[in-house]
């Protein structure tokens, strides 16, 4: 029997920050892979993500490696660093995420995406700062939603819900999983994929290996590699969110804020829009419709992404 083949594409997140393993980065997908297949033997699983990727880097980088792998399920997960650079423009990041998954669902491959969290709400950023970061964040998942369904991905709802604001679930960053984070994340991935059938091992354990990271330790990391990726940060994105933070307050002083909300909603109408037609079929093959049905069958509530991805995908389908 052949064995499985599954390739994680992504940022820091699926790279596994947040969950060390000796010198390295372990993670949900590395948690997720050992429950594939009932010998974990048969799994071959590969990490492809970086910390700080951004859709180019997946479209441009990560993906070509992996299509070489001819994988049996990929994960794409990746849209929260684009949100945080001054270019942000949702097209572009519509356009590559399209082309990914496209190339993968013509394989054959089953992909395996999410909507993520608001990083300015779990960073706790005040209002003026924190509103345009939501906007985009989104945009992002309502793009995110909309090509998952369009391609029939297993798709997770991760943008919402308790868990974001269950402190034990996260590191020191408040911006990634701690180790029971992202087993949280694998143990829900496998529900999904279980109920698809396209997951026959035992699921992960939601129950930590390590002990948690003491408050010296995590005060230690955020005063080296925390304090190193806030000023990266902040030479591209803090001026242009400066800008951002005086239009919205300004807005709101008017009473018209709803005109922003309004224009990222155009946005992403016009991004989906000026999509290629959908491969002929959804991209899905014939585990299309069983992929669907898994879609969303987790304790992460996904209600407003879900309302979100379907009004996007009927724009799709009246406009594209």
């Amino acid at each position: 029997m052949r064995p499985v083949r599954f390739v994680a594409l992504g940022d820091s997140l699926t790279e596994g920050v947040g969950d060390p393993l000796g010198e390295a980065w372990r993670g949900w997908a590395a948690l997720l892979a050992a429950g594939l297949t009932e010998d974990p033997g048969r799994t071959r699983f590969t990490n492809l993500a970086v910390s700080g990727a951004r859709t180019h880097d997946v479209r441009d980088s990560q993906a070509p490696a992996a299509l070489a792998l001819h994988p049996d399920l990929v994960a794409v997960v990746v849209g929260v660093n684009d949100t945080l650079r001054s270019a942000f423009d949702v097209g572009a990041v519509a356009l590559r995420l399209d082309q990914v998954y496209a190339a993968f669902a013509g394989q054959g491959a089953t992909l395996l995406t999410a909507c993520l969290p608001d990083p300015g709400a779990m960073l706790g950023l005040p209002g003026a700062l924190g509103r345009p970061l939501a906007r985009r964040q989104r945009a992002v998942n309502t793009v995110v939603h909309a090509l998952s369904d369009r391609y029939g991905a297993v798709h997770l709802h991760a943008s919402e819900g308790a868990w974001l604001t269950d402190r034990a679930l996260w590191s020191a960053d408040r911006l990634h999983p701690g180790e029971r984070g992202h087993r949280q994340l694998a143990v829900r991935f496998h529900a999904l994929l279980t109920a698809a059938g396209l997951a026959t091992g035992a699921a992960p354990s939601p129950e930590p290996e390590f002990p948690a990271p003491t408050r010296a330790a995590s005060l230690r990391w955020l005063a080296t590699a925390g304090s190193a990726w806030v000023a990266r940060r902040c030479t591209d994105l803090l001026p242009h969110l400066l800008r951002l933070a005086a239009d919205e307050a300004g807005h709101r002083a008017r009473g018209t804020t709803d005109r922003l909300d309004a224009r990222a909603s155009a946005a992403v109408a016009r991004a989906l829009a000026a999509l290629p037609a959908a491969p002929r079929g959804g991209g899905g093959g014939a585990l299309d419709q069983r992929r669907r049905t898994a879609t969303n069958r987790t304790g992460v509530p996904g209600t407003a992404c879900a309302a979100a991805g379907r009004s996007a995908a009927r724009t799709t389908a009246t406009t594209g």
